[in-house]
C-alpha cells in the first residue's frame, strides 16, 4: 500500500501459499488431449493480485479463533479483516490530539500510528469482491459488498481525509454538448437549432481514487 513498505507474508498483496482455495487461474487453451499451439497467457498485474488477496483471505479466515468458514463471513468479518491490516500500513493518520492533524504535510514526525490508506482498502474490497462471485458466491450473500463494509470505508475515508489534510475528490469530466453531438450526427438538437446556448452539464468520473500507496501493503 504505501511507499518503502517491503514484501509481508500477512500482507494482503503478498497472500499465502497455504490458503486452501485458491483462485482459479485462467483457463488453459485447448481441451482435453489437445495440444496448444502457443503457451498460455500469464494472467495480468491484476487477476494476479486479486488470487493473492484472495488467498490471504482464506487463510486469514483459517487462522481466525474460532475458525471461519467463507459460508459463515459476514460483513463484520471483513470489516474485522480490514482493521486487523491496519498492523501492516505504513500510511500516518494523526489523532486528534496531534498538533500536526489536518496537516498534508507536517515538518517534524510524530508518534500517531501507521494504518492501511483508504484508497488501498477500497481496491482490495472490490477485487474481494469479484474473487468471491467468481469463485461460486452468489452476489446476493457477497460480504464484501455489504452495506456496513461501505459504511466502514465511507468513515476511513473520511476519518483519514480530515487526520492527514488530504480531501478525497472524485475527478469530474465534461460531457460533450448536446450540440457537438448534434452536428456530428448531422441531427438537430432537441428544443432548438444548433448555437442556441444550450451546454452539457458535468459528471463524475466513476473511476477509483488512487491512493499513494505500493503494491506491499494491502
Amino acid at each position: 500500500m504505501d511507499s518503502g513498505s517491503r514484501a509481508n507474508p500477512n500482507s494482503i498483496n503478498e497472500g499465502s501459499s497455504s490458503a486452501t482455495a485458491p483462485v482459479p487461474m485462467d483457463s488453459q487453451q485447448g481441451g482435453a488431449g489437445e495440444l496448444s499451439s502457443s503457451p498460455a497467457h500469464p494472467p495480468s498485474r491484476y487477476e494476479s493480485q486479486k488470487r493473492r488477496d484472495w488467498n490471504t483471505f482464506l487463510q486469514y479466515l483459517k487462522n481466525h479463533k474460532p475458525p471461519l468458514t467463507l459460508s459463515r463471513c459476514s460483513g463484520a468479518h471483513v470489516i474485522e479483516f480490514l482493521k486487523y491490516l491496519d498492523q501492516f500500513g505504513k500510511t500516518k493518520v494523526h489523532v486528534t490530539a496531534c498538533p500536526y492533524f489536518g496537516h498534508a504535510n507536517p515538518p517534524d514526525p510524530c508518534s500517531c500510528p501507521l494504518k492501511q490508506a483508504w484508497g488501498s482498502l477500497d481496491a482490495l474490497i472490490g477485487r474481494l469482491r469479484a474473487a468471491y462471485e467468481e469463485n461460486g458466491g452468489r452476489p446476493e450473500s457477497n460480504p464484501f459488498g455489504t452495506r456496513a463494509v461501505r459504511i466502514y470505508l465511507r468513515e476511513v475515508r473520511g476519518g483519514q481525509a480530515k487526520a492527514r489534510g488530504i480531501p478525497y475528490e472524485k475527478k469530474k469530466r465534461k460531457r460533450p454538448s448536446t450540440t457537438a453531438v448534434s452536428a456530428a450526427s448531422g441531427t438537430q438538437p432537441p428544443g432548438g437549432a444548433a448555437g442556441d446556448g444550450s451546454c452539457g452539464g458535468t459528471t463524475a468520473n466513476d473511476g477509483t481514487v488512487t491512493a499513494a500507496a505500493t503494491t506491499n501493503s494491502v
